[in-house]
């Protein structure tokens, strides 16, 4: 019933596995490694087995990069298990069917993470080839190996556990991410921390402590996933679809969200009740005011909560204790923008093509200009107001830290980052709106493209400055970090005095990337409005 004659992981790894989009995935990740395990060989014709130091690199950047992608993988795969049966409308006949609670939520994990275990078992041959290089034992790729897939598992069972307390796809995918990217860092800091003559103790608390502790996490998860399974909150038909607000602040743990109050009226203001002023959108009006609380606030509460615990100890250090680090936080900002920009964008249209809506809204009155920038700015609107509660720490400590009150230039500069970042984040996430048909399709395309463009020149540069660091290819790879946001964010000169905390800083490619990003959105905004007049007046 658990393992062998489940139908819920039957039917899950057919569908997974025989699917085109697999066999692709497969390929492009283990060629991917194996491109750049390819390029990161040493070229000498004699290596150093005594002190092999460019083969032990190379298996770490392999492992720590293998690491962090198979952490954000992770919540694509499982956080829309549960939910997606809810948005489906088939969640109640899962529960109606013989199987018990434990053997679903078993079967949605498995299946959810069989296709990911099998991306990292098809990596490790490419990773055994490194071992005649020298400096890297058997013992340490196993430990390696070990640590990721108990990882896997356990970001795996966060997300399977997201997805039961949420309708939609999105709010648990979101929330899987502010979970688990925190235990993701630490997992890749302690992996570097604790290496070279400690990595003895790295190999033990690896295979022993780490699995130990990720089984007493998993085992509450999983006991807490198939007890409300068992006795399940949000099913039945009695107008569970209409959100009654009141009820909702009298059940809500912890923060209370009161849309009349300040500054909660910022991101979700109070329901109408006086007729729409003339030449106001309505359909700016109908997002503020009802989409953003058709599906509660539990997701909202949760951002709201997890961000401001983690940004406390951050503040704490990198504000006041250490403000020549005050980048590092605003790193933290923009790192928050990418996961919750996408969240109320990326449904902004698929929403109406799944509710049979579209085809209603198109044949209004409305101008193509309208309906884009009503739910656009909808949409940023609220990224942009959860993003500046982080912002207000930043604000306080250039009244109470002397070395940030010195450097206003430099943190108008970095405000001025994280406007055109949360300008981005949402319209991508509105351009794969349009382009696709569902939200759980939009809004992971609108993470792979916003991680690619923020992260990836960040992370070839990295490569080649590691690897190629004397050919004129480690030039280019510099020039080519304007393009990422948190490159800027480190290139805007501090000072202490006349002192420079960072004399590497060039602050030319923070105007270039300045530059770049206003292009980019200009062009964004162009495409959904041509998308907007021309693809769907002529296809509907």
């Amino acid at each position: 019933m658990y393992l062998r004659e489940n139908p819920v992981l039957q039917r899950e790894l057919l569908v997974n596995l025989r699917a085109s989009r697999g066999f692709l995935l497969l390929l492009a990740y283990v060629g991917l490694l194996g491109v750049v395990v390819y390029l990161a060989w040493p070229q000498q014709e004699r290596v150093n087995l005594i002190d092999p130091v460019a083969a032990k690199e190379l298996v770490s950047y392999f492992f720590l990069g293998q690491y962090l992608l198979s952490s954000l993988m992770t919540p694509a795969f499982a956080s829309g298990a549960i939910s997606g049966e809810k948005e489906r409308k088939s969640y109640e006949m899962l529960l109606a069917s013989p199987l018990r609670p434990a053997a679903i939520v078993l079967g949605k994990l498995l299946a959810s993470l069989t296709h990911l275990a099998l991306l990292i078992v098809a990596s490790l041959p490419i990773v055994l080839l490194c071992l005649p290089l020298g400096g890297v034992s058997f013992q340490e790729v196993l430990a390696a190996y070990t640590l990721l897939l108990v990882s896997v598992f356990t970001f795996g069972m966060i997300s399977l556990a997201c997805s039961s307390y949420f309708k939609r796809t999105a709010a648990s995918l979101v929330v899987s991410y502010l979970l688990i990217l925190p235990l993701a860092l630490c997992g890749a800091l302690f992996w570097r921390v604790f290496e070279g003559a400690d990595s003895a103790f790295r190999l033990i608390v690896s295979v022993t402590v780490m699995p130990a502790g990720a089984a007493l996490l998993c085992g509450s998860l999983f006991l807490t996933t198939s007890r409300r399974l068992l006795h399940p909150p949000d099913v039945g038909s009695e107008g569970k679809e209409v959100v009654d607000e009141e009820q909702e602040l009298r059940q809500a743990v912890g923060l209370v969200i009161q849309r009349d109050h300040f500054p909660d009226r910022l991101f979700a203001p109070p329901k109408r009740t006086s007729l729409l002023p003339d030449n106001a959108n309505p359909i700016y009006d109908k997002e503020m005011r009802s989409e953003l609380f058709s599906q509660g606030t539990l997701m909202l509460r949760v951002v709201i909560q997890v961000s401001m615990l983690l940004a406390i100890p951050l503040m704490g250090w990198l504000l006041y204790i250490q403000p020549q680090l005050a980048a590092w936080y605003m790193s933290y900002v923009l790192l928050f923008n990418m996961l919750v920009g996408p969240v109320f964008s990326a449904g902004s249209v698929t929403s109406e093509r799944e509710r049979e809506t579209l085809e209603l809204l198109l044949v209004t009155i409305l101008s193509p200009w309208q309906i884009m920038w009503g739910k656009l700015l909808a949409g940023l609107r609220v990224s942009s107001v959860l993003t500046s509660f982080l912002l207000w720490p930043v604000v306080l400590s250039c009244l109470m830290t002397p070395r940030i009150r010195e450097n206003l230039l430099a943190v108008g500069a970095w405000l001025i980052v994280v406007l055109l970042t949360c300008v981005t984040t949402a319209s991508l996430a509105m351009v794969c709106s349009v382009l696709f048909r569902k939200t759980a399709t939009a809004m992971m395309v609108s993470y792979l493209l916003i991680t690619l463009l923020f992260c990836g020149p960040l992370a070839l540069d990295f490569f080649i400055q590691t690897f190629f660091g004397t050919l004129p290819v480690a030039q280019l790879s510099s020039r080519l970090t304007a393009l990422s946001p948190f490159a800027a964010l480190f290139n805007v000169p501090l000072y202490d005095g006349l002192q420079p905390f960072n004399p590497r800083a060039n602050i030319w490619l923070w105007a270039a990337s300045t530059g770049i990003y206003v292009t980019i959105n200009v062009w964004l905004l162009a495409l959904m409005l041509w998308l907007f007049k021309v693809r769907w007046r002529v296809a509907h």
